[in-house]
């Protein structure tokens, strides 16, 4: 009896052992697998494939070589995993390839019946627009906008080749998710397409975040205003006012006593920054400094104003430290179009808080730029003292 025990016990002992050698063997068989799939070469491949004649991945993989065998070599990853959703989408293709449309079209539906994310939906909108199926096409373009990926600047083009109408296509797709509205917006940017973009930088501001699309609207707007859009740009901006995305003022300029922060963009204050000129705004208004090494020629300050047809005033209050007179420093208004002074103040000096104004007239509604100027009158020196602007404001005048 005892014997027997032993007998027992030394071939359990023989089995474990076994055991543990073979799942030894086939924990190496599947790192050496992996390590010749990362090889990534056609013979490598097969190679990973003997070790592990159950690894799907390999076949797909292997597929992108042996062209010849694709089909094949797809349907057998399939066998092995019949969820593998991109196989479906790759078979396909091999499908619609070889001209077998009913097969081609029967996978790309079963790869989204597997997995709903955006590549199914994709491919099969772009099956659908090859092959001239229109209203498959927008519905399954439509299903794709609906879950975007990083990246869908690519359905856009789709869409464009089919109708280069940014008013269809927004019917068509859009909806209210801000990563769409965002990927969309840059889209319609990149055709120049400048009337659209206001409309669609409007729905992001009723769906998404102050926090997190404030910037990317603000460079939209400036975009708007580089494509000489200044109605789609006016538009926007107010909206970002009355939504309360922006502490702003609807009158001309904004900011216009410089109480607050300038905001980053055009509507606001731009305070360059040189060598010998350093610029800051505050309840004081906004004060300059200038040392006598600042550049000939500078913008001390800047905003960029869409005003009607009509006549004006601009008016601002301000007083100088050690700055004489007729030394080059004025307001203008600018044309960005023509780079040409529509209008100016006279040099601004005086040790007293003084109002002063000048009068200028707009033929049509455009973008100007109201403008703080320095250039060296010859004759003279740089400067150096410091300038403070109280206020300013552009009135419309009576016709």
């Amino acid at each position: 009896m005892l014997k027997m025990h032993k007998s027992v016990s030394v071939a359990l002992r023989i089995a474990v052992a076994a055991a543990c050698c073979v799942g030894i063997w086939s924990s190496l068989s599947f790192a050496r697998a992996d390590y010749l799939f990362q090889l990534d070469t056609d013979q490598s491949i097969r190679s990973a494939i003997h070790l592990v004649p159950d690894g799907w991945p390999y076949y797909m993989r292997l597929a992108q070589f042996d062209r010849p065998n694709a089909r094949h070599l797809l349907e057998s990853s399939l066998k092995l995993n019949p969820y593998n959703a991109q196989a479906d989408i790759e078979l396909g293709l091999q499908y619609e390839a070889d001209g077998n449309l009913g097969e081609a079209e029967k996978h790309l539906l079963n790869a989204y019946s597997i997995d709903h994310t955006y590549l199914p939906r994709w491919s099969l909108a772009n099956y659908y627009f090859r092959h001239d199926n229109m209203p498959a096409f927008w519905t399954w373009a439509r299903s794709a906008a609906a879950m975007p990926a990083a990246d869908i600047g690519s359905l856009f083009e789709l869409c464009w080749r089919v109708s280069p109408n940014p008013a269809k296509i927004s019917e068509a797709i859009l909806n209210d998710n801000p990563e769409m509205l965002r990927q969309y917006v840059r889209f319609l940017l990149s055709r120049d397409q400048a009337d659209a973009v206001g409309s669609v930088a409007r729905l992001l501001i009723r769906s998404g975040d102050p926090e997190s699309d404030r910037t990317f609207l603000f460079a939209v707007l400036n975009r708007l205003l580089v494509l000489d859009d200044a109605a789609a740009a006016t538009m926007l901006w107010r909206q970002l006012i009355e939504q309360h995305w922006v502490v702003a003022d609807t009158s001309v300029p904004n900011n216009a006593s410089f109480q607050r922060e300038p905001l980053p963009v055009s509507f606001d204050w731009n305070l360059p920054e040189y060598q010998g000129l350093h610029s800051w705004t505050g309840h004081a208004g906004l004060e300059t400094e200038f040392s006598g090494s600042e550049p000939e020629d500078c913008i001390i300050a800047e905003q960029a104003v869409v005003l009607k047809p009509g006549n004006y005033v601009m008016v601002f209050h301000y007083h100088t430290s050690a700055i004489p007179p007729e030394t080059g420093i004025r307001w203008q208004i600018f044309d960005p179009k023509t780079q040409k002074v529509i209008a100016e103040s006279t040099d601004l000096s005086s040790d007293q808080v003084k109002k002063s104004q000048f009068n200028f007239s707009i033929p049509e509604t455009s973008l100007s730029v109201l403008r703080l100027n320095y250039r060296r009158t010859l004759g003279t020196v740089r400067i150096s003292g410091t300038l403070n602007t109280e206020a300013t404001e552009i009135q419309a005048l009576p016709n």
